[in-house]
């Protein structure tokens, strides 16, 4: 499961291959026009990519994205057939996502506490990875999902012992 906002942000997690987005109907920031078609355009990076919109109506955002993502499919499948194109999802490594994640740290603190934290005893280690989870769920409770994410990615790094 990926929180809305990664995926808005542009993620690159070709792995998603089911979008589910709940109170669809609910205008607002996050269901405006622009906000449904970025969110949908994540499902197109997965070849067996789907969306699906749960809400009570259908509002004008709603018609506009989905009118908006069959004329660009329309256009995608018209060239792939000119060129011979058949779409494949990419495949990455999660490792390969959490470093260009890395490389992507504007303030180093992702760098920074993984490469610290790397250098210590199993035991002490055992003990960063308690705390940072605490952290994780902590910015989860607070819905701040992009810490929680850059600590689950730290988590991972150092239980794989990189």
């Amino acid at each position: 499961m990926v929180g809305i906002n990664l995926l808005r942000e542009g993620l690159d997690i070709p792995e998603v291959s089911l979008v589910a987005i709940l109170d669809a109907d609910k205008e607002g920031f996050l269901r405006s026009e622009r906000s449904l078609i970025q969110t949908m355009g994540r499902a197109a990076r997965n070849e067996n990519g789907k969306v699906i919109m749960y809400a009570d109506k259908i509002t004008d955002s709603m018609q506009f994205a989905i009118d908006e993502t069959n004329r660009r499919r329309a256009i995608q499948m018209a060239y792939n057939e000119e060129h011979d194109l058949v779409p494949n999802t990419i495949k990455k490594e999660i490792r390969d996502v959490i470093r260009a994640t890395i490389a992507a740290e504007e303030d180093g603190e992702y760098a920074t506490r993984l490469s610290e934290a790397a250098k210590l005893p199993a035991k002490e280690k055992a003990e960063v990875i308690d705390q940072l989870e605490e952290e994780m769920r902590d910015a989860a409770k607070v819905l701040d999902f992009e810490r929680a994410t850059e600590l689950r990615d730290i988590i991972l790094e150092l239980k794989a012992g990189n």
